[in-house]
Parts: structure tokens; C-alpha cells; sequence
């Protein structure tokens, strides 16, 4: 059999191409964006393939045809024509601070200034780009592209500190000639994670064609079931093997843990794409996404709002505008966790315009749970693990006295990055978020502002219906009764009648100083 090349890490379409490695065709997507319009663009998470589109657009607009043999575009396009190529990547560095910044963009500059025998006459990033654009238009006699990858990195580096709106401000400045401009360009594509809003950072650029939410480019990036089937057979067979599961087994379990994204309503879902070359690399299915490092704008978010997201892990419901633009001024979260990859869209409400975004997969679920519980929770990463899996067959064994004992352990003291009068949304998340990890099926409905919150965690054989309640000052016996007659009363475990399954009300006492869990009955 012919040997098989995995692109894992490699985003250059030159090399990719030379090397001979798999390349799930997106040329026709490609000969799409630059027959049909001219500045766009595109927001995907991180590790989805941003970076190969913006390669892949640069070797066809250079004209170098013999790298699209045999691939879609070959048949499509007529005239193969050379452009001057400007492409500017940020994925370079980090932008904690504007020397930083300013430092990246010098050498961008320094770059292409020597590429068409300028001289620097400026210190001005804005007109230092102006001048190239004019350069590069002049001695071709052609218009300029320009490709931008990683746009908001230096904001996402320098988020919820000072730096953050001198960045903006940077960018701005750096950006501002490309609408001036427009008549030298011929094409422009931004990609980035997040979109943001409040300031237009591309100074007016208002003509840009976001694409991000749009249904004919939902798996320009990624891949989707059809292309899993057409290019990845030999693999998923070996991995089959290698895991000693069918091959329909060993798809099913490729779904589950990557599969799921979907960048607008009733489209074909898309898997990570890193992640399912690194699963068939290593013939296993493991947590990639995470290995390969947490965004450090997530930790950031969540130490800014350390319990707001308690309200988005049961599958949130959303209007458009509050997922689609990160505005740094405001305390909407939403954006930036959509954007980064952690929620998708799982359903959309036609006539009310409202989408329920959830989880894409278990990869990304496990990941971001445990992120949220190493921020909230005093136990070490590897005890935790191991709380987890001792919580998940107490489950099993329907022992709930072990259950309860452990997550009072683990959450015997109120973190430090949690405030006193915060401290019942913290239980009720906290607890949520310990069941989730077990990958048992946990069902809430969070009222933190009333004081209630049911969590019902249903495993194969027994349901069990906890009930989470403040002391406030009360006893014990008092408000433990008072949790299990609201289970009775609110009929919480009358949808599960029918299911024959061993049934355990419980009621679940806090301290309201933040002391921990006081204790239970059931």
C-alpha cells in the first residue's frame, strides 16, 4: 500500500503539496471567494486550518498552478494570473505589551520593504503599509493582495489589561490604509478567533464581507462527515484495528469526540481538524485540543467573571448579536467562548431568530469543565481525576453518601478568585460541574438569584434528584426537609416514573459564610 502523509502541523499549501500529504480539497471554496466578491472575513476557532486557507489562497494567487493538480480549482479556473501577495501573520510572538506589538509589525514591514527595494522613510506602521501597497501595485502593474492571519492576537494576548485598547489603537492605525486604498487591492481576507466590535478596528472598513456565520462557507475550515468518508478510509481503518472496534464503532467514537461544530443552523456538522489527524497519527482518541495548550485568554475571561459561566454549560440560548461580536466593554463572555472553539450551534429557533449553543463534543466538554474546576476547585489536577472517577462509580453503586463526601472535600473553602456573596452561584456550579465530568447524562436548571437549583444525574440503572440549598442562618434538619419536600412538591421526579429506574431524592445543605457543604439527607 502506498504510504499515507498526515499534515499534522503543517500549514504551508507549498509544502504541504510537496511533501505529498493528505489534502482534503477546499479549491472549490477557494475559486468561490475570489470569482464572487473581494474583502472578507472569517472567524474560526483556534487549530482549524486558518492558516492553510490563507496559504492556500497565496500559492493561487502567485500563480502557481502545478500545486492544484488534480484538485478541484484545476478544472475551474481559466487564467492563472501572478498578483503581489502581502501576507501578514500575527500568530508570530506574543503581545502582552505595545513594544511587542510594534516590534512584529517593524519586522512584517522590514520584510516586504526589502521584497520591493524600499526604504523605511517613516516610523509610522500606517504609512510604512501604504507605501508597500502603492510599491508592490506599481511594479507589478497589477492590484495588491492582502492576507491577514491572526488579526486579534494582540488583543486576545493583552486582554482585561491596559494594553488591551493600545493595541486596538495600534491595529487601527496599521490597518487605516486599506480602505483608502481599496482601488490597489484585489482581493483581502482577515481571519482571526474572535470578531471584535465596539471600535471598528479596521477604521471604516465596513465593506467586509463577514463570512463566519455563513451557510455556503460553513466547512470552508475543518472537516465534515463527507470528507472524513472520501479522504480518511485507510486511517480509520487502522485505527479501528489498533482499538479493536468495527469500523462503524470506531466512527461512531470519532463523532463523539470531535465532530459537532456547527458555524451556522441546519448545516453538515465539522470535525476539528487537528484533532482527527493527531487521533489517526496516534491511533487513539485522545484529548488533543487541550494537550496542545488552553488559549490564555480563556483563563483570563474566566478569572474576569469566575461564575458567569455557570449559566452556558447546560446549553445556552442566544440571539445573533450576542455571540457574534466580542465588544470589550461589555461583560457578555458569550463571544469570546463561542468564538474560541468551547460552544457551537446546536439548534436554531427559526421564527424567534434564538440559537441554543452547547458543547460541540465530549473532547471539548471534558476540557473546558476541567479548566472551569481548576480555576474553583483547592484539589490538586491529579486527585481531582481521581475524585471524579471514585464520584462516578459511587453513582454506580448508588452510594450517595460517598458521592456527597467527596464533593465536600473538594470544595471545602471558597477560592480565593470567588467572593463571599458569590459563594451559593459557586456551590451550584461547582457541583454541576464535578456531575458533568463523570459523562453521566446532568440535567439543570440553575436559579442561583432564588436560591434553588435541582441537579438531576441519571446513570444507567437509578436517577438521582439532588436539591442544593443556602443555610442562611437556618439549621440543618430544617432546610434539608425543606429541600426534599420541594423535590415532592415541584414534581421533579415525576417525568421519571415510568423509567423503572432506582429513584434517590436528595437534599443538599451550603454554608452561606462560604464554609463548604454542611450536609445532606436523603
Amino acid at each position: 500500500m502506498e504510504a499515507r502523509y498526515l499534515p499534522i502541523g503543517i500549514q504551508d499549501f507549498e509544502d504541504l503539496r510537496r511533501r505529498g500529504c493528505i489534502y482534503v480539497d477546499k479549491t472549490s471554496f477557494v475559486f468561490k471567494l475570489v470569482t464572487e466578491g473581494k474583502p472578507y472575513f472569517l472567524s474560526r476557532p483556534r487549530r482549524f486550518g486558518k492558516s492553510l486557507l490563507l496559504s492556500t489562497l497565496e500559492a493561487y494567487f502567485l500563480g502557481k498552478k502545478e500545486l492544484f493538480s488534480g484538485l478541484a480549482i484545476e478544472k475551474l479556473e481559466k487564467d492563472w494570473t501572478q498578483y503581489p501577495v502581502l501576507k501578514i501573520s500575527f500568530g508570530r510572538g506574543s503581545y502582552e505589551t505595545k513594544e511587542k506589538l510594534l516590534s512584529v509589525v517593524d519586522s512584517i514591514l522590514c520584510e516586504y520593504e526589502s521584497c520591493f527595494h524600499l526604504e523605511k522613510h517613516s516610523d509610522n506602521p500606517a504609512v510604512r503599509l501604504a507605501n508597500l501597497i502603492k510599491a508592490a501595485n506599481e511594479q507589478s502593474g497589477k492590484q495588491v493582495v492582502i492576507l491577514i492571519d491572526e488579526y486579534d492576537k494582540p488583543i486576545l494576548d493583552a486582554l482585561y489589561t491596559e494594553f488591551e485598547e493600545v493595541n486596538r489603537q495600534e491595529l487601527r492605525n496599521f490597518y487605516s490604509p486599506l480602505k483608502d486604498l481599496d482601488a490597489y487591492i484585489k482581493f483581502l481576507f482577515i481571519t482571526g478567533i474572535t470578531k471584535v466590535s465596539h471600535v471598528n478596528i479596521f477604521s471604516g472598513l465596513n465593506q467586509l464581507n463577514d463570512i463566519s456565520l455563513n451557510k455556503d462557507f460553513s466547512s470552508l475550515c475543518g472537516i465534515s462527515e463527507s470528507e472524513l468518508e472520501e479522504y480518511f478510509e485507510p486511517e480509520i481503518e487502522a485505527l479501528a484495528k489498533e482499538q479493536e472496534m468495527t469500523v462503524a464503532e470506531a466512527k461512531e467514537k470519532l463523532a463523539l469526540m470531535y465532530d459537532g461544530y456547527h458555524f451556522t443552523h441546519n448545516v453538515e456538522g465539522v470535525y476539528n481538524p487537528f484533532c482527527l489527524l493527531k487521533c489517526f497519527m496516534e491511533k487513539d482518541f485522545g484529548s488533543y485540543w487541550f494537550e496542545s495548550g488552553t488559549p490564555s485568554f480563556l483563563v483570563k475571561t474566566l478569572e474576569k467573571q469566575p461564575l458567569a459561566l455557570s449559566s452556558i454549560i447546560n446549553g445556552r440560548k442566544a440571539k445573533e448579536d450576542q455571540f457574534k461580536n466580542y465588544d470589550p466593554e461589555s461583560n457578555n463572555m458569550l463571544p469570546v467562548i463561542y468564538q474560541s472553539g468551547y460552544l457551537t450551534i446546536k439548534d436554531f429557533n427559526k421564527e424567534r431568530r434564538v440559537y441554543t449553543l452547547d458543547f460541540p463534543n465530549r473532547e471539548i466538554e471534558e476540557g473546558f469543565l476541567n479548566v472551569l474546576l481548576k480555576k474553583f476547585v483547592k484539589v490538586p489536577d491529579d486527585d481531582m481525576g481521581l475524585a471524579v472517577d471514585n464520584i462516578y462509580d459511587a453513582l454506580e453503586k448508588n452510594n450517595v453518601d460517598k458521592v456527597l463526601s467527596i464533593i465536600k472535600a473538594a470544595i471545602a473553602d471558597l477560592p480565593t478568585v470567588v467572593k463571599k456573596d458569590m459563594c451559593e452561584n459557586y456551590y451550584e456550579s461547582v457541583t454541576h460541574l464535578i456531575f458533568r465530568l463523570t459523562g453521566f447524562s446532568v440535567v439543570s436548571e440553575l436559579q442561583s438569584v432564588a436560591g434553588r437549583s435541582d441537579v438531576i444525574v441519571t446513570t444507567k440503572d437509578s436517577v438521582f434528584i439532588f436539591e442544593l440549598k443556602m443555610d442562611k442562618g437556618r439549621k440543618f434538619d430544617e432546610v434539608a426537609e425543606e429541600a426534599l419536600s420541594q423535590i415532592d412538591a415541584n414534581g421533579y421526579a415525576e417525568r421519571f416514573a415510568v423509567s423503572g429506574k432506582a429513584m434517590f431524592k436528595v437534599g443538599v445543605v451550603f454554608s452561606s459564610e462560604g464554609k463548604g457543604m454542611v450536609g445532606w439527607k436523603y
